[in-house]
């Protein structure tokens, strides 16, 4: 269905509903009225997430904005609904606009603080969220089950046009995760799932809010923080072989973070940020290396790659990098943060 025909959902039929730019997994669309921007539509890809995923987020939003928080919240429909179901099972949500500025790619320490405060805000605040998830993601951020599969992948695949290159790949994953040494216990906190820059909002010079929300849940620092930073700190694309860890930009964002949590993080927390880095380095390279022999990428650009299998095996090989330059650096890195939450 058209956006302009699901407007009636929320009264709004003389609105106008443009694309946005951004909204790679849900289409995503700004709604004017009479050159307002009153709010930001979007088609829930129901493949990902299914509807109930909107308990979730009215919950954790309801409670940030009584923390005071900034956070976009979702609209609901002339009867009432978190979300508007059509007749051909498309399902559609409203949620407030929120910020003036997305940051695509971080380049600016003064970002990268913000961003690194704001994440703080959002776990302390959500410490006392006592709610159960009603959409679980089950196996996220398994690193051990994610070189499992791998493993299960070239069992499988003894002939693929690709085996020899994702076996050589593998090998140095399979001794890089053994050889791994984090913190392997620790809380649980709510967590926002996926922390790339463009899932912040900035006003002005300041990050905000968090959006695209489908995947909170329940998860540990180490790979919420690992995720984020692992993406923040990488100036180069994530379609390279060769990754860059900034180590500039990561003192930045776990300073702001550290000032930003108040003192809310643990010990065994604060020691696993930077090995955190490189077991989601890790983990994303074995996904795509498995990726890589299944023929399995919804994002794969044919424009550039013969196959997903190519473009997948590159996408390895970068995580892969990154993970090595995280770990060449870890002396500096760990004693960034030493320093930071001092």
């Amino acid at each position: 269905m058209e956006p302009q025909q699901v407007l009636a959902a929320w009264g709004l039929e003389p609105a106008v509903a443009r694309r946005a730019d951004s909204g790679l997994i849900n289409a995503s669309y700004l709604v004017r009225d009479a050159g307002h921007l009153v709010g930001v539509l979007q088609r829930l890809n129901t493949g990902i997430f299914k509807a109930h995923v909107h308990e979730d987020i009215e919950a954790v939003t309801a409670h940030l904005a009584a923390k005071g928080l900034t956070t976009p919240r979702l609209v609901r429909t002339l009867e009432g609904g978190l979300w508007h179901e059509t007749a051909d099972g498309e399902v559609w949500r409203m949620l407030t606009p929120v910020g003036d500025r997305t940051v695509e790619k971080l380049t600016d320490p003064a970002d990268a603080h913000s961003a690194g405060a704001l994440v703080a805000a959002f776990h302390r605040a959500t410490a006392d969220l006592g709610w159960e998830f009603v959409h679980v993601r089950g196996g996220f951020h398994d690193t051990g089950l994610r070189l499992n599969q791998l493993a299960d992948a070239l069992a499988l695949h003894p002939n693929h046009r690709l085996f020899g290159e994702v076996k050589s790949l593998a090998d140095g994953l399979f001794a890089a995760w053994e050889g791994w040494d984090g913190p392997t216990v620790l809380p649980e906190r709510v967590v926002h799932g996926d922390l790339k820059i463009s899932n912040l909002r900035f006003e002005g010079p300041r990050a905000v809010a968090l959006i695209d929300l489908d995947t909170l849940g329940r998860g540990t620092l180490d790979a919420e923080l690992g995720d984020a930073f692992r993406s923040w700190c990488n100036p180069a694309s994530e379609d390279t072989t060769e990754a860059v860890f900034d180590l500039a930009l990561f003192e930045a964002a776990v300073r702001g973070y550290a000032e930003g949590s108040q003192g809310s993080v643990t010990p065994d927390e604060v020691r696993s940020i930077a090995p955190g880095v490189e077991r989601i380095c890790v983990e994303l390279a074995a996904r795509f290396a498995t990726d890589a022999l299944m023929e399995g990428y919804f994002g794969w650009d044919p424009t550039r790659f013969a196959t997903r299998g190519e473009h997948n095996l590159l996408r390895a090989r970068g995580q892969a990098s990154l993970a090595r330059a995280v770990r060449e650096q870890r002396p500096r890195a760990d004693a960034i943060v030493a320093s930071a939450f001092r």
